[in-house]
């Protein structure tokens, strides 16, 4: 809405990387919307500054700046516009319940920029939450051919997010506002303490607690508080646990006659992707990727699986016979690592099956060694352990359901069986192999589909908070892309910002 400062900078920042690597333009628009204010609000003084906003702007590598006058933008004026109200679901609640009105004309203005405009891309800040969450909600719905992307909340030296409203906080005030992001950092600390000695919402931690502190914290400084809150943050509903993971705590105070809004998530871990899947989808090739651009560990559990396979192959072992290959199992020494190359490599009692696993006889081999209990139980196991600090993407075909029914992000990724017959031929011929008609792989790719799903233990199946990815005529980067989109709805980058760019 104008008054621009280094946190809207930064958006123009990612757009401007975003625009290097893949074309386009960056436009930003500027207009201070007469209908997200309320009658006593600030319409009049809120901060004009078209000049410097240019400068800012240019400097930042925006291509045009938009900044319609109220005429413009609502030539018959705003009591004859059409509003756009948003679900009563996320607005009842946070800055939705002192501020009526106020998301209907921030999404009113918004779908009138969009429509206007129509670009691929809307680049939105993640300190106002909740406004985030409205508009992605906006182009959902509405079905607008575009995608919603977020940056991080970016804060002065001192702590306090950076807001156009700071321009009326006088220096005593910057220094009494201070106690809103102080308050909610130390109930952040508090809830890593607790979770660190494993108390949990019933024991001496409570949420309740830690919103009390916060509010308490806040009226100690002299601040007027509007409301602390914790939600489930894709929802926006209540929460009455510390078990929610991530959890949006947000507060809302006056100083002065100052709004300041402020946010904190909590987490009981670094995050957790899980991505299920048959045969043939390309999980592994996606989900190495995805984990390095998110700065997160590759679990390739699938690698696991042959690993075993190969070592009961290896053994001469029915590989049918369960007894059999779990005698295999008592001793097992199992590791994955990263070459300084980056690539991972697979041991198995101390020898390097990496390249050996991906043989079509070990393909071939895999489900039925797959399906033993025994098996399964104890790489699951194996997994569970690796994943208990959490901090990782794994891919497999019961991830979402078995191993990690938990994780922050559930994703199912497919592809059609002829699509992933050809995906096969092309693998099989860069490694060497011999390359069967595309009608034979297509039918082996559905068997093993058909055992997968029929295996008495953990069988193939979509877990019912998965998301469904079907990957046919889609890029490697563009599966990706549609991950990343997927993983910052849930877990922003004030949670998990992931690896700094290059």
């Amino acid at each position: 809405m104008g008054g621009l400062h280094q946190g809207h900078q930064s958006l123009l920042a990612l757009a401007d990387r975003a625009r290097a690597a893949r074309g386009g333009r960056v436009l930003l628009s500027v207009f201070v919307n007469p209908l997200q204010f309320g009658p006593a609000e600030d319409l009049d003084r809120y901060p004009r500054d078209l000049g410097a906003d240019a400068q800012l702007a240019a400097a930042a590598g925006a291509d045009a700046l938009f900044a319609p006058s109220v005429a413009e933008l609502y030539p018959g004026g705003p009591a004859e516009l059409t509003r756009l109200l948003p679900p009563a679901s996320l607005v009842e609640g946070l800055c939705g319940r002192s501020r009526p009105g106020h998301f209907a004309g921030v999404a009113t203005v918004v779908a009138r920029l969009l429509a206007l405009v129509r670009p691929d891309v809307l680049w939105l800040g993640e300190k106002d939450w909740q406004q985030l969450v409205i508009l992605r909600r906006l182009v959902a719905d509405l079905g607008l051919p575009l995608v919603v992307r977020s940056g991080p909340t970016l804060r002065q030296a001192d702590g306090l997010p950076l807001s156009s409203r700071n321009r009326y906080l006088s220096p005593q005030q910057q220094q009494q506002a201070l106690a809103l992001p102080r308050s909610l950092a130390a109930a952040a600390q508090q809830a890593r303490q607790a979770q660190a000695g494993a108390r949990d919402s019933q024991g001496s931690l409570s949420l309740a607690s830690l919103i009390e502190a916060v509010r308490s914290g806040l009226l100690q400084a002299g601040l007027v508080v509007d409301y602390v809150e914790a939600v489930e943050p894709r929802s926006l509903r209540s929460v009455e646990t510390l078990q929610t993971s991530p959890l949006l705590l947000a507060a809302a105070a006056y100083c002065g006659t100052t709004r300041l809004i402020d946010h904190v998530f909590l987490m009981r871990r670094p995050p957790i992707i899980a991505i299920d899947g048959p045969a043939g989808a390309g999980k592994s090739t996606v989900t190495k990727a995805f984990a390095a651009r998110l700065g997160l560990i590759y679990l390739d559990t699938g690698a696991m699986y042959r690993a075993v396979t190969w070592l009961v192959a290896a053994a001469g072992v029915d590989p049918a016979a369960a007894g059999a290959v779990g005698g295999l199992l008592a001793d097992l020494d199992l590791q994955l690592s990263t070459s300084a190359e980056g690539a991972q490599r697979v041991t198995i009692n101390g020898q390097d099956v990496t390249e050996a696993i991906r043989s079509p006889e070990i393909t071939s081999l895999v489900s039925v060694v797959a399906a033993h209990g025994c098996v399964r139980e104890a790489l699951t196991r194996q997994q569970q352990a690796m994943g208990a600090r959490g901090g990782l993407v794994a891919e497999g075909r019961d991830i979402g359901t078995a191993v990690f029914p938990d994780a922050e992000l559930k994703v199912f990724l497919t592809a059609t069986v002829g699509e992933r017959a050809r995906r096969r031929a092309l693998d099989l011929a860069q490694k060497g192999f011999a390359v069967p008609e595309l009608a034979e792989l297509a039918a082996q790719i559905a068997e093993r589909d058909h055992l997968d799903s029929s295996r008495a233990v953990a069988p193939l199946i979509q877990a019912a908070d998965a998301v469904e990815l079907i990957t046919d005529g889609l890029s490697i980067a563009a599966v990706i892309d549609q991950l990343e989109l997927l993983f910052r709805e849930r877990v922003p980058a004030d949670a998990w910002p992931g690896p700094a760019p290059a």
